[in-house]
Formats: structure tokens, sequence, C-alpha cells
């Protein structure tokens, strides 16, 4: 038998021998597409090349925190220069500080952060002052989004009316989600009805305002305002988790855009990740002074971590934010993930496939649909088997999106003109073969 001359094919089988499932985050395996993933060798710029060699146009940026994208210099300046001072102490560190005031100057609901390692370990923590701060158990999550993997949080809504979570993963008690109330997304109706019922005993309403695990979907400007009312009216804190469009969508995050159509909206509590690490494991969660100071060590709600505050992470996270500040960057960012955009939508118009398609900073995502989704319900009547196809058609043209239908996707900075005009023309040519 003459071996494999892939060596992407040769290392996922390697992997298998002693990863579980041949990955260390289950999407990458590539099951919801099929096929064998391509494992990166490196990267620099906009582009990545796997292990044959092949270059890619990435939309990805490690699923977000590439921003200005791979490589940048300042970054990479900043990160050298913090790896030759240490790479952890265990102890606290000025550039802590000089992060923590980067981020704090941005969002104005913001007043104190607390800096930890993962997405996951921030609303996790967030989860735990909020019935910290209130003396309440229950949470509100929606289904479709997704706030890592902590236990109260992985449930799902059952069909119609809201219920009560049960575990979508083996190994969580259906006890500990029983105080997680699973509604739907965009739904007004359903969010009234579990405030009039449970608000009582509501600690917090946790939701993405716009989606990235439903693909991109943005709450509306009346539910993202009913959400915020009924969150003051029965004393329930509201907690927008932005670990993906935080510093993402816009400088301000999404509650800036938020902020913008709702005149003095603001969160109570923010969870952030992804760009404020720069790609380095980073996360953060914060809030006003009163809420945060139940922290320990000054409140009753515990939280540490080892590794928080690294000192390395932290000097990636603070030049990326400081590369992000500068003027006129998020403005040209946006115009071209418009750009992008605009032209795969062309694309699939042109060759009569349903394509719907919604963008905000550097953010975007698309369904084949003829209309944008709502929630999670409508998002699942998009055609597996056609993304499957549209993804290795991608791929085998150099263009690397989500491996999954229900992923968001991401333009850096240092994606060009050339870059994007290349990636409409194989969509076009993709789409030409996805005709019914």
């Amino acid at each position: 038998m003459t071996p494999s001359t892939d060596r992407n094919q040769t290392l996922f089988d390697r992997a298998k021998a002693l990863i579980p499932g041949g990955v260390n985050s289950p999407v990458r395996a590539f099951r919801a597409v099929g096929g064998t993933p391509a494992f990166v060798q490196r990267a620099q710029g906009a582009y990545f090349w796997d292990a044959n060699g092949k270059r890619h146009i990435d939309y990805i940026g490690s699923w977000g925190p590439m921003i200005l994208g791979h490589g940048h210099p300042a970054v990479l300046e900043a990160v050298q220069k913090a790896a030759m001072d240490g790479f952890s102490f265990g102890a606290p560190t000025e550039r802590e500080i000089e992060l923590a005031e980067e981020i704090v100057k941005h969002l104005p609901s913001v007043e104190m952060i607390r800096l930890v390692s993962s997405g996951t370990e921030a609303a996790m923590s967030t989860i735990r002052l909020a019935r910290g701060a209130t003396g309440r158990n229950m949470i509100i999550k929606f289904e479709g989004c997704y706030h890592g993997h902590a236990d109260a949080l992985l449930v799902k809504a059952g069909s119609g009316l809201a219920t009560f979570g049960h575990p979508t993963s083996a190994g969580v008690p259906a006890d500990v989600v029983q105080h997680t109330l699973v509604l739907e997304y965009n739904n007004i109706q359903q969010l009234e009805e579990a405030f009039a019922t449970q608000g009582k005993d509501i600690a917090c309403l946790m939701i993405e305002p716009i989606a990235g695990n439903m693909n991109f979907v943005r709450a509306s400007l009346p539910f993202m305002k009913r959400c915020r009312e009924l969150c003051t009216q029965h004393g329930a804190l509201l907690v927008f988790d932005e670990v993906m469009t935080g510093f993402r969508v816009a400088l301000g995050s999404a509650q800036s855009v938020y902020g913008a159509a709702i005149p003095g909206f603001k969160p109570d509590l923010t969870v952030l990740g992804k760009v404020i690490g720069g790609g380095m494991p980073l996360a953060a969660f914060g809030g006003p002074r009163a809420i945060m100071e139940q922290l320990s060590p000054v409140g009753p709600v515990y939280q540490a971590g080892t590794l928080s505050g690294n000192p390395v992470a932290t000097a990636c996270g603070l030049a990326t934010l400081k590369e992000i500040s500068k003027p006129r960057f998020f403005h040209e960012l946006s115009a071209r993930t418009k750009s992008l955009v605009d032209g795969l939508k062309g694309a699939a118009d042109a060759e009569g496939v349903p394509f719907a398609a919604d963008h905000e900073g550097g953010m975007f995502g698309f369904f084949l649909l003829e209309a944008l989704p709502a929630n999670y319900t409508q998002v699942m009547k998009s055609e597996a088997p056609k993304f499957a196809k549209l993804f290795h058609g991608l791929l085998d043209r150099g263009v690397y999106i989500a491996p999954a239908l229900y992923e968001a996707g991401f333009v850096s900075a240092a994606h060009t003109e050339g870059d994007i005009a290349q990636t409409v023309e194989a969509a076009r040519a993709v789409f030409k073969t996805l005709k019914a």
C-alpha cells in the first residue's frame, strides 16, 4: 500500500491515536463537514499554511482574536519582550493594570475588571458573581447562545414554550442545570412570561448580543430593550457575553452598537475574551464597582486562577488593543468586511443560490437561506449538505471558513482587496455547483 502523501491526513491519524477525536476542541475535527482537518504549520497576515504547504486565506483568525492578522509586528515585539522578562510569576504586574485601564477606557459599563484565562472561566465566574451579588439562583440563557462549557450553561431549550434546561452533555447532572431557564432568542413574549412567573428568583440574564455560535444572529433592538427593562424591573443583572463581539464588532464592543440605538443602554456585567488577548489565552469579566467588589479578596464570591493576568498574554492583548484604538481602524475594517459580504451575496444571487448574510465590524455570517434567521430554530433550516459542499469547494480553492454551519466568520486588518476578490471568485465557482 502506497503511504499517503497528505501530511494533514498523516497528522490526523497520529492525533486520533492520542487525542480524543484527534483534536483538542471538537469543531476542529471537521465532523460537521467531513474530510480531514487542515493542520496549521504557520500563519502570517491574512493567511495560514497547512501541513502540505498549501496557503489558505484565513477567515477564522483563531475564532476571532486575530483582528490584526497573524504576526503583527507591534504585537510580536511586545510578546517577545514580555517573554524575555518571564513567562509567569503568580504575582501582580504593572501590565495587568495597563490592560485593565485600556479595556475600561472603551467600555463605560465597566468600572472594574477581573482577568482570567478563558472565556469559559470568565462566563462561569460571572454567573457565580451574579448569584452572589443578588442572592438568587436562577439564570436565563437563550437557545443557540454559547457561553463556554461550564456545567450550568450546557443546556438547551425544549420545543415550543420555555423549559427548564436539560443537560446537553454527558456528565452534567440534571440537578446542576435545574436553575437554568432556556428561552428562544428574540422571543419577547417568552421573555416576558419568564420574568412574570420567575422574576423574583432570577439572578441574571446572560446573552450574546450577536450570537456567533448560530453563525451570526443579532438580537433585535426591541428584544434587547425589553431584556434591559425586565432585568431592571425585577432586580436581575443583564450580562453581555462579548467573548466574541468584544472589541471585534466595534471599539466599544456590541454594547456600544446597542447603546447608540437605545438611549441610556448598558449591560450590568460584561464577559470578554478573544481580541483582548490578541491570540493568547486571556479573558475577563467586569462591571460596576459595587458588583465587582463582591469578588474575593474584597467580597464573599470566590474566584482565583494561577495564570490569571499572565504577563505574556497581557502584553499581547495590550499591544492589540492599542493598535485597534488607532483612528479609522474600525471604519476600514468594517468596509473590508462589508466588501466581502456584499461580494459573496452578489455571487450567490448571480448563480441563483439562496444566500442571506449580515456583518458588524470585523465579524460576519451567512446562511444558505432566503432570509436571515432570528433564532436557533430558523438557523436549523439551513441545508448542512450544501454548506459542506461550499466549505470543501472553498477549501480546495485556498479559502478557509469555519468548518461548521453554525460558526461566524472574521475579517482582519491584514485582509486585502485582492484577498476578498479571490474569495468571491472562489465562492462564485462553488455556487455554480450548488444550484438545485
